[in-house]
């Protein structure tokens, strides 16, 4: 191997290294923190890498790729996978071809999300196998140890991994993998791909058989190493965790699971019984040590005050010893804001000024809710700003009802607001309703990625745009203005007032490149009219933050 085989990356980067090394054909997904720069490094790496509208298509995308025989990645963060939960249940039934991975960001102390809901539960929930990494080269081997079980067994593997480590650098040391060598071809299998009830009863009875088998072949893998130490104190943990048990507690016996479903109980009861103490360390739910336990295996685990938040060092440490006294109160950051150049300013001052009942959405525009504007009242998931609007506007008397505006980004509406558009058309409240999407050119706050509405691919190529006038002139809302709200604020506010008071459904486009992403912007519509140009323009602002 080469010096350039030994590498220092990020836990995001190094899948993306490892789905290169090992001949992902297509990485499909939606940016959403902290898993968003998986594939804008596997593109950067040559990989072919796209944005979908959402996550469910995605993953759709990547199991039609899997079903030709290729190998393929979804990548998404937590929340992603409540989108993509239909494909990704029906999928462990149908099973795949070529080999499948998906990748699942859990945030855990919600640095950059709505929840903190532990997605290990949908491995066991869906019936498929996953793997933990604990740094960048777990990253980079469970990957790759991902595309040869799936291929195994055809069957998706989940891998799961945390804030801490998609985000921290920690050195790669690449090997050499063994591509697949046939090219991508259809097989008919009706029984096997038709989920029709018929043929999915037989396919859920072959399932558990293919877990019964991976459980089996991961009692004695090499995927669930021990940490030798003294039988004093036995620690089983998995993820991030185990990087911080080995700090807390050198002396101890440690038991790696990096196989998380099906778990390796037989394994777990002999590290159990060769130790004197036994606990179970791990972030969010206590999702091994009720597994644990529920094979009836004697362990501890930690009090519910620490299932909140990340896991550090000292944490592990005050679980170890039994303390449950009050934590420290970390320190007060500087809260977010809006940049102050952000056109949203003049969008929220307005929902202020009028009095709206703000049913708001994710992204950029949430931090809306803060001072000065303090002007959005409910923000539950992606897309939610129309559904909710509407139900509001259904039930509240008129005059409060005439109040409720649904506020929701570009990309978002594209990733889920387009079958609530849709919804208001179909069903309009007696008053009406107003929808209004800030359209700032990108997905701004995972890193000014592209979407479908900015007529740019992942690489900032030229693609077809999606542009929501004409979507909502087909869905049938005729009332619809585009405006600038940074040079038509008093515009914005006339025509808000006047569909506010109307009967009549409307549409309102406030259109105004974000300021960090216009500059970008010019210089990718520029490459796009030079024929000889490149083919994307390098972009140097892959920073993530913000929600999904």
């Amino acid at each position: 191997m080469h010096a350039c085989d030994r590498l220092l990356l990020t836990g995001d980067e190094a899948v993306a290294q490892a789905a290169l090394d090992g001949g992902v054909a297509l990485g499909a997904g939606y940016p959403g923190t902290p898993s968003t720069e998986i594939l804008e490094h596997f593109d950067t790496l040559g990989g072919r890498a796209q944005w979908a509208p959402n996550e469910k298509v995605a993953l759709e995308v990547a199991i039609g790729a899997a079903f030709a025989g290729a190998r393929a990645l979804a990548t998404m963060k937590h929340v992603g996978l409540n989108v993509a939960a239909d494909p990704f249940f029906t999928a462990a039934y149908t099973g795949v071809t070529g080999g499948l991975v998906i990748v699942s960001a859990d945030d855990p102390g919600m640095a950059s999300s709505q929840n903190e809901q532990d997605n290990r539960r949908y491995a066991v929930a869906a019936g498929v196998p996953m793997l933990e990494p604990s740094d960048s080269q777990e990253c980079y081997e469970l990957t790759l140890a991902g595309l040869e079980i799936s291929e195994r067994w055809r069957i998706p593997v989940l891998l799961r991994l945390t804030t801490r480590v998609c985000h921290s650098k920690t050195v790669v040391r690449r090997r050499r993998v063994e591509r697949p060598t046939s090219a991508p071809r259809f097989e008919r299998d009706v029984q096997g791909r038709v989920m029709v009830p018929a043929f999915a009863r037989p396919a859920h009875r072959r399932l558990r058989e293919k877990l019964a088998g991976i459980e089996a072949w991961n009692e004695p893998s090499d995927l669930n190493p021990i940490r030798e130490g003294g039988d004093a104190l036995g620690i089983v943990t998995s993820g991030v965790s185990y990087v911080h048990a080995c700090e807390a507690a050198p002396d101890a016996r440690i038991l790696k699971l990096t196989m998380t479903h099906p778990l390796p109980i037989g394994r777990i009861r002999a590290f159990a019984q060769s130790v004197k103490r036994c606990v179970v360390i791990e972030e969010g739910d206590p999702y091994l040590a009720d597994a644990i336990r529920a094979a009836g295996i004697g362990v501890e685990s930690a009090p519910s005050m620490y299932r909140f938040g990340e896991l550090d060092v000292n944490r592990v440490r005050r679980i170890l010893a039994g303390d449950i006294t009050p934590e420290p109160v970390p320190p007060r950051g500087k809260p977010p804001s809006l940049c102050k150049a952000c056109p949203h300013h003049g969008v929220f001052k307005v929902l202020s000024k009028l009095g709206c009942i703000t049913a708001g959405d994710i992204g950029c525009y949430t931090l809306g809710v803060l001072p000065p504007y303090e002007a959005m009242d409910t923000c539950v998931c992606m897309g939610a700003a129309l559904g909710v609007g509407l139900g509001l506007r259904h039930v509240l008397p008129e005059a409060e009802a005439r109040r409720v505006v649904s506020v929701i980004g570009d990309s978002t509406f594209v990733h889920s607001g387009i079958t609530g558009l849709v919804e208001m058309a179909y069903n309009p409240p007696p008053t009406g309703h107003v929808v209004l999407i800030l359209d700032n050119a990108t997905t701004a706050m995972t890193g000014l990625q592209e979407h479908p509405g900015t007529g740019r691919k992942l690489d900032h190529t030229p693609t077809a745009r999606l542009a929501f006038e004409d979507l909502a002139r087909a869905i049938g809302i005729a009332n619809f203005h585009v405006v600038d709200p940074a040079t038509e604020d008093a515009r914005l506010e006339e025509l808000l007032v006047e569909a506010l008071g109307r009967d009549e459904l409307t549409l309102i486009v406030a259109r105004r490149p974000c300021v960090l992403a216009a500059g970008k912007i010019k210089q990718y519509e520029r490459a796009a009219s030079t024929p000889t140009g490149p083919a994307a323009c390098e972009d140097g602002n892959n920073e993530s933050g913000g929600q999904e």
